[in-house]
C-alpha cells in the first residue's frame, strides 16, 4: 500500500469534522476488477487481509503516480453504492445519492486545496524517505 500525505489527510479530516459529515478513513482497496462483487470468493479474501474501509477502481491511479513524481496524495472518495451488504444498485436512489452528494464533495476538497494553499503557498512540504541515487523523476 502507498500511505497518503499525513498534513492531507489532517486537512481534509478537520474540514469535513467543521462540516459534521460522517467519514472514515484508512486504506483503500483498489481493483481494476469491474465484476469483483459478483464473484467475490478471491476479493473478499484480498479486501479482508488489506484491512480496507472502501473499494475502488481509481485511487491506486493517484496514488501510484503522487508515489512516482513525490507528489504529496491523498483521495477523498464517497461511498455511493455497498455492494457488500446484498443491496443492488438502483439507478433512481443512485441519481438522487449523486446529486444530493456531489456539490458537498467538491467543496470539501476544493476547501482542503485552499487551506493547503493557505498553510504552505511555496508548497506542501513532503518527507518522502526514498533512495538517494533514485532520479526524481522516471
Amino acid at each position: 500500500p502507498i500511505v497518503s500525505n499525513f498534513q492531507l489527510n489532517q486537512i481534509l479530516h478537520d474540514e469535513l469534522s467543521r462540516r459534521r459529515l460522517p467519514f472514515r478513513m484508512g486504506t483503500v482497496f483498489t481493483t481494476s476488477n469491474r465484476n469483483w462483487e459478483f464473484n467475490q470468493a478471491q476479493p473478499l479474501e484480498q479486501i479482508s487481509a488489506s484491512r480496507a474501509v472502501a473499494t475502488d477502481m481509481e485511487s491506486a491511479t493517484i496514488a501510484a503516480n503522487g508515489f512516482r513524481y513525490r507528489v504529496p496524495s491523498a483521495t477523498l472518495l464517497v461511498v455511493s453504492d455497498k455492494p457488500l451488504h446484498g443491496q443492488p444498485k438502483l439507478e433512481g436512489p443512485a441519481k438522487e445519492f449523486y446529486e444530493a452528494s456531489k456539490r458537498q464533495h467538491v467543496e470539501v476538497a476544493i476547501s482542503a486545496v485552499n487551506e493547503v494553499n493557505q498553510r504552505w503557498p511555496g508548497g506542501l512540504p513532503s518527507a518522502d524517505l526514498r533512495s538517494t541515487d533514485e532520479p526524481l523523476i522516471g
